[in-house]
């Protein structure tokens, strides 16, 4: 046995499925032994197209299955081209371990002029929980048991192991192995860390005895699997629930305490909240910083919040009372201190009003989703691509605008099922996280509807979705220019365009060139039948949908983001 074997071996012990990435000459021990190992234990190389595709693929994989993605990048440029997915993982706190291969030990840190020489573990460190470098074979196992429990403890994150390739390919005496490929069970801890029960049992009687409590949740309630949870409680105490935009699912948005995130009902109820639970959320930007008239004032508005990262604590808000914790684990103590104190309490007055200024809010989008005019109005898209999949289809999205407009009328109805990269903002996710979504759940449907920028990003992934045969279906929201950037040159700059215009590009011939179902769609009346006739082929799908480029600029809530995003930044006069 070589190193390489033993890596795998011990990848293999994590219950690994899939390892994607493009193969590279110091790559090729490992890959000899995934192709040796790998059938028997159920284990697969992914070969993309790009290294940045092969991480997206990996975090998404992550994002639907609850267990950690895996992805790897040859050295120098592959692992470099790593880097974009690994950030997107990174900012929505998703459990990657990102495996390099490194040139020669002995022509390393520092290098001394080899071809393709890099610093990995400097370049990964601002975007990775933990880095280290293999230099032993002896330390493989011990090595890789730490990045799993690294990338899993506390605020689950992405890992870098810097693989030297004369490592790799070391023989392998097992009788002086001091660390073995144990089972995770011997080797990190599985049960969850709860809060201290005096503070679970405050936190119950502040929610009991508030008038309008609301419950908050973020995208840790998602990494810990606590939407049950959250359900039980909200039930329980009758309180409005509020996600994050990442978070959307945690709660059906069609369940009657599940206010739309942005919408008026969720700003109202947030406002008027005199005790909010705010778990495993940072409120980021698009939370608008947790502060009035977003929220109530701090001084007014009693704050509870429940995360693992005690870093996390009162970040962008301070808080009456801080439960550093597991999200699941402390609310299932705070659901059973709550049950202790009441019975399950009846609905609040309010919440009829909120839910009726929820839906005078999207009244207005359901409206413009009803024209049958051309080009196609975005809304239009919308609506009938979420009409037409089922309840429980993965949805994707990807762009500016576009995912403004997806949210409005792109209802997500279970955990795990919306996926978004929702803190880096990051473009070219769409379909890699439609591939890697697809290999974590094959039973269910799965879509994304990407802006045409976005989607040019990583489109050479259709030929992985053909060779895969992975029948996803992607929505293209074509209106040939970057249309948020434009629509700020426009409001911003007088117009001046600069950089922001396409050229007409056939996405859907490129769709067919690469193995794939491709139609374009001009006619709003179309967009059902096309997806029927998508679905149909049993092929990865390409619906190219020529919208308005006029209406698409200016999503109606596109200038309270930009002022979120551009705050204390003035234009000279």
């Amino acid at each position: 046995m070589i190193g390489a074997e033993l890596l795998v071996r011990c990848l293999i012990q994590e219950n690994v499925r899939y390892i994607f990435g493009i193969p590279g000459g110091q790559l090729c021990p490992i890959l000899d032994g995934i192709r040796r190992l790998g059938p028997s234990a159920g284990m697969e190389f992914v070969m993309t197209r790009h290294e940045q595709a092969a991480a997206h693929m990996a975090d998404a994989y992550a994002r639907v299955s609850g267990e950690p993605g895996v992805c790897m990048g040859t050295v120098g440029p592959g692992v470099a081209d790593l880097v974009p997915g690994v950030y997107a993982a990174w900012a929505d706190s998703i459990p990657l371990i990102v495996l390099g291969a490194q040139n020669q030990t002995w022509k390393s840190y520092p290098e001394r002029g080899s071809m393709q020489s890099l610093n990995q573990v400097d370049l990964l460190a601002p975007i990775t929980k933990w880095q280290a470098r293999v230099i032993h074979w002896k330390r493989i196992p011990e090595l890789v048991q730490r990045a799993f429990r690294v990338a899993l403890s506390g605020r689950p994150g992405p890992v870098y192991l810097d693989l030297h390739v004369d490592v790799l390919l070391d023989r392998v005496d097992e009788s002086e192995l001091t660390y073995q490929p144990w089972p995770p069970h011997r080797y990190r801890a599985l049960e969850r860390p709860v809060a201290p029960a005096h503070l679970i049992e405050e936190a119950a009687r502040m929610l009991v005895a508030a008038e309008r409590p609301l419950i908050h949740p973020g995208g840790g309630v998602l990494r810990s699997g606590a939407w049950d949870e959250v359900r039980e409680l909200a039930e329980h105490l009758s309180a409005p629930v509020t996600t994050s935009m990442g978070a959307s699912g945690v709660l059906p948005e069609d369940h009657p305490l599940c206010l739309i995130p942005g919408g008026y009902g969720a700003l109202g109820a947030q406002n008027e909240a005199d005790v909010v639970l705010l778990v495993g959320g940072r409120l980021g930007d698009v939370d608008f910083w947790g502060l009035p008239p977003m929220w109530g004032e701090p001084d007014v508005q009693k704050f509870i919040q429940i995360d693992i990262e005690p870093e996390n604590i009162a970040l962008n808000r301070p808080v009456d009372l801080a439960l550093v914790g597991d999200a699941k684990a402390t609310l299932r103590a705070l659901i059973e201190a709550v049950r202790r104190l009441t019975p399950p309490l009846p609905e609040r007055p309010q919440m009829d009003a909120y839910r009726a200024a929820q839906q005078a809010w999207l009244a207005n989008f359901e409206q413009q989703a009803e024209s049958d005019g051309k080009p196609i109005h975005p809304l239009r898209l919308m609506r009938d691509v979420r009409a037409f999949f089922p309840r429980e289809a993965i949805t994707v999205v990807d762009g500016g605008n576009t995912t403004v407009w997806a949210h409005y009328l792109n209802r997500v109805y279970a955990p795990r099922s919306f996926l978004w990269a929702a803190d880096s903002g990051h473009l070219g996710t769409g379909l890699p996280y439609a591939i890697g979504a697809k290999l974590a759940a094959p039973d269910r449907p799965v879509y994304a509807i990407c802006g045409d920028g976005a989607f040019g990003l990583n489109m050479q992934e259709l030929e992985t979705a053909a060779r895969l045969k992975v029948p996803v279906v992607i929505v293209i929201a074509n209106d040939r220019q970057w249309g948020m950037i434009k629509a700020s040159q426009m409001a911003n700059y007088d117009a001046r365009y600069i950089g922001v215009d396409f050229t007409d590009i056939r996405y859907d011939e490129i769709a067919r060139a690469c193995g794939c179902w491709g139609e374009r769609i001009e006619d709003p009346k179309e967009i059902t039948p096309a997806l029927e006739r998508a679905v149909r082929s049993g092929k990865p799908a390409v619906l190219d949908v020529i919208v308005d480029s006029w209406a698409n600029l200016l999503p109606p809530d596109l200038e309270n983001l930009a002022a979120v995003w551009m705050e204390g930044c003035e234009l000279p006069e």
